[in-house]
Order: C-alpha cells, then sequence, then structure tokens
C-alpha cells in the first residue's frame, strides 16, 4: 500500500469537501476546509517528501471562470512539482496533452470516455492515442444503488463530478477490460467522500486484487484504524488518499504517521 496525496480545487481555492454535496448550482459545496495556502505549497510538500502519483482534482465546470481559476491553481502546483503529480477533471482528448505539457505526470478521465450512460471505447481509444496508456489514470468513482427498480443493486460509476450516474456497474470483470487501455485507476467512495466515517468495505473488496494496475482507493478514511481495515481487506494490494482527514487539511490524523503504515 502507497499514500497518494491529494489536492482538491474548487473556485481557485485548495479545498477538501464533502464529495456528494458538490453541485454546479451555484458551485454550492459543502467545505470541510478551505486552505490559506496556494496548491504549489502542498506540491512542494509532497515533494519533500518524495511521494509520487498524487492527484489534482479540478472540481468546477469545464469552461466556467471558476474552471480557469482551478487550472491557474492547476498549474502552479505542477510547476512545483513536475511530473510528481496526476490531474483531472474537465480533461478530454482536445485538451489532455496541454496538462501533460504542464507537467502532470497522467491525465485522469472519467466523464469523457462516457456517452448515454455507457463507457465510449471510440472515445477511450482516442485519448490513448493522443497521450499513450502509460500517461492514463481512469477514474472509475461510484455510488451504490440498492432498491431502484431502473438498476440492479451494487456499484456505478459516477460522472459530472460526481452528480450523475451512469448505467455502467462496476465489477471485477470491467476492471480486467479496461486495464487494457490504462495505467491506474482511481476510485471515490462518494457515498463517504469527506465524511471520515470509515472506508466502504464491499468496495474495497471489490476492488482488492481484481487487475494487475494500481488502484487508488479514496473515501471515508477517518481513523488509523480505518487504514488497518483497509489494507487488511485488500491485502496491502490498493493505495489510498486521505484528504478531510489528515491533519494538512484541519483533520486529526498526523501525515507523518500515516506514511508509517504504507509499504
Amino acid at each position: 500500500m502507497k499514500f497518494r496525496p491529494c489536492i482538491d480545487i474548487h473556485n481557485g481555492q485548495v479545498k477538501q469537501i464533502v464529495g456528494g454535496s458538490l453541485t454546479d448550482n451555484k458551485n454550492f459545496v459543502l467545505e470541510n476546509f478551505v486552505s490559506e495556502q496556494d496548491a504549489a505549497f502542498y506540491a512542494n510538500f509532497y515533494k519533500q517528501s518524495g511521494i509520487r502519483g498524487g492527484h489534482i482534482i479540478l472540481l468546477n465546470k469545464c469552461g466556467t471562470p471558476e474552471y480557469e481559476a482551478d487550472i491557474r491553481q492547476a498549474q502552479l502546483a505542477l510547476s512545483a512539482y513536475p511530473n510528481g503529480l496526476q490531474i483531472g477533471g474537465g480533461i478530454t482528448a482536445d485538451n489532455a496533452r496541454s496538462f501533460l505539457e504542464m507537467g502532470a505526470s497522467h491525465i485522469i478521465v472519467t466523464s469523457y470516455v462516457f456517452r448515454d450512460g455507457m463507457i465510449d471505447y471510440e472515445r477511450l481509444e482516442k485519448l490513448l492515442d493522443m497521450v499513450g496508456r502509460e500517461h492514463l489514470v481512469l477514474d472509475l468513482s461510484c455510488k451504490k444503488k440498492e432498491n431502484d427498480p431502473d438498476y440492479e443493486d451494487g456499484y456505478y460509476i459516477v460522472t459530472d463530478r460526481w452528480q450523475n450516474f451512469t448505467k455502467q456497474p462496476l465489477s471485477k470483470e470491467l476492471l480486467v477490460k479496461l486495464s487494457q487501455y490504462a495505467d491506474e485507476f482511481l476510485v471515490h467512495a462518494v457515498d463517504v467522500e469527506g465524511k471520515a466515517s470509515g472506508v466502504e468495505k464491499e468496495l474495497v473488496s471489490l476492488l482488492a486484487g481484481a487487475c494487475d494496475i494500481p488502484i487508488t482507493y479514496a473515501g471515508g478514511v477517518g481513523s488509523y484504524e480505518d487504514i488497518e481495515e483497509l489494507k487488511r481487506l485488500s491485502n496491502g494490494k490498493i493505495d489510498v488518499t486521505i484528504g478531510s482527514a489528515l491533519d494538512l487539511f484541519g483533520g486529526k490524523l498526523s501525515y507523518e504517521k500515516i506514511l508509517t503504515y504504507m509499504d
């Protein structure tokens, strides 16, 4: 297990949010933490720790002034730690290379590769042509559906900053198939994202050992016991992101102690 740091940016500020609260209506979101530091501060901090593979997430809608403010913050972080961080949010085949040129090691994509609620493999192939498999992370963040007549019970991938359900269930078979297209997967358990209420054990079990490429899990980690549970359930095969619960973002978990749990 490796620790994968995060820099979430909303309205041009580094924040930690309750993931399921994010909406495009007046850019509303429930905030756990709003930093007085810019994104470069955190990028430099991770660089000094020698931790690679963290992710920058742009949380505003592409094409808005707020999204442009997010990008300006992201540029600061990528300049501070070139090739040390990944970036996602509003990325398409048309702009993907520009983020690599800014200094991102990988681009992270969800919404672009979906059309009518299902994976659009033509778009996925187009992304591969633009950036190469070695620079592509697929974000398969998901929420659970239960007792819904239009869906079988289970986890479904969500898009558009986690606001919309797709028709695509998350399964081991899908992870194996998509691993041919990506270098890594990033999976937010959106129902518990930002709540520090414990990990989604069923989701972790689904992800554990499902494929041969790295998977980073995010969502719900609020205690050191949660980290131990995540490590046990995944047999140490899943990496972890911790946001709101981390002392860097006003939480109670020590960044330095977290690192002692990692391989």
